[in-house]
């Protein structure tokens, strides 16, 4: 029998939350069903709630940062057991064989994969995400937690964490290397952390020094304010690698020019408009320009003991259900800290709507 649970769902762009009831289903021979205890908010579930990103299927729940617990295996479930602690990140299916697939870069499937929410399952409806009490997942897209990481600084690492751990490490960052940090945000301050994690000397790039001191606390060496005159010359052919966190338009040939011979500028922010790129800026130095979109299952996991050997987790703030819309909104102004849970135990709180 399917399982039912609550769920905050919108069923509009401009509708306000409301907490309902949905069915997950009954675990298949392979599946996990997870007790959910910690959300992330996402800038992508904004996106994706407010139609930014085609079209979302209403109503629906968001959410691809869970972090919870094992209530239930199916019968052919060799990983994880009852009691497990386990988390689901952006991706809940994939084809399994394709070439991407078999190498552990699910994320990149030849045949389309699922998404967590907003995309077509196997049975054909549409996935519903992590705002919720619970969720059946397939058990190649649970990853273990480790003990050393609570839920809730946890959750955030299964988009945030792996979305700028994996060009870190697919560029090789290490010890004596001049890394720079595009943006102190939601995702910058994961990245930092894990830049410094890997023996980097990290720069934080930003339009102000407003954040230095937070920055100095995570482990950057330095903060610079791009709207320093003369910044680009000043500073250029200063990094082996740059990774730009920020979704606003910027001047890519200038901050290519910040980069030493043969350096890296990984995008992994997602501007709403076409850059202009001169490619001298490339073929000058033997650069690289480069975009990262999460990463695979093996990488995730990688990711999460990674951030359990080195301390890592993301900076939080903790909000109710009810709460939720307000949190939105102040998601969207950039005025959090550095990145929104919910707290799922608080659907007990909260009635299922009219």
């Amino acid at each position: 029998m399917p399982i039912t649970v609550k769920a905050l769902q919108k069923f509009g762009p401009d509708q306000p939350f409301k907490v309902t009831e949905i069915e997950r289903r009954d675990p298949r021979e392979d599946d996990v069903v997870i007790k959910i205890e910690a959300a992330g908010i996402c800038h992508s579930d904004l996106h994706t709630i407010h139609n930014e990103w085609g079209q979302a299927h209403f109503p629906l729940a968001v959410g691809h940062e869970i972090a919870g617990t094992v209530e239930a295996v199916g019968s052919a479930v060799t990983k994880f057991k009852v009691g497990d602690r386990v988390g689901v990140g952006c991706l809940v299916n994939s084809c399994g064989q394709c070439e991407q697939c078999v190498a552990g870069f699910e994320n990149n499937c030849l045949k389309g994969n699922v998404g967590t929410y907003n995309s077509r399952d196997v049975d054909g409806s549409i996935t519903q995400g992590g705002y919720a009490q619970k969720i059946t997942v397939n058990e190649r897209f649970v990853l273990r937690i480790p003990d050393a990481l609570d839920f809730d600084v946890a959750a955030p690492l299964l988009c945030a964490g792996i979305t700028t751990y994996s060009p870190l490490a697919r560029w090789g960052v290490k010890p004596g290397m001049k890394v720079a940090i595009m943006g102190l945000g939601g995702l910058g301050h994961m990245g930092l952390q894990f830049a410094v994690a890997m023996g980097a000397e990290v720069t934080v790039l930003s339009r102000s020094l407003s954040k230095a001191e937070e920055a100095a606390k995570l482990g950057a060496a330095r903060t610079l304010a791009t709207s320093e005159e003369g910044f680009f010359k000043k500073y250029r052919g200063e990094f082996d690698l740059i990774l730009n966190t920020i979704s606003a338009p910027i001047d890519l040939n200038a901050y290519l020019g910040l980069l030493k011979p043969r350096g890296v500028l990984s995008v992994v922010g997602l501007p709403p408009q076409p850059l202009q790129l001169r490619m001298g800026s490339l073929v000058g130095g033997g650069k690289v320009l480069t975009g990262n979109n999460i990463g695979g299952i093996p990488e995730t996991q990688e990711m999460l003991d990674f951030c359990a050997e080195h301390g890592i987790g993301a900076v939080i703030e903790k909000v109710a259900v009810d709460q939720v819309d307000e949190a939105y909104e102040r998601v969207a102004a950039g005025k959090v800290h550095f990145r929104v849970v919910i707290d799922t135990a608080t659907f007990e709180d909260v009635p299922v709507s009219a």
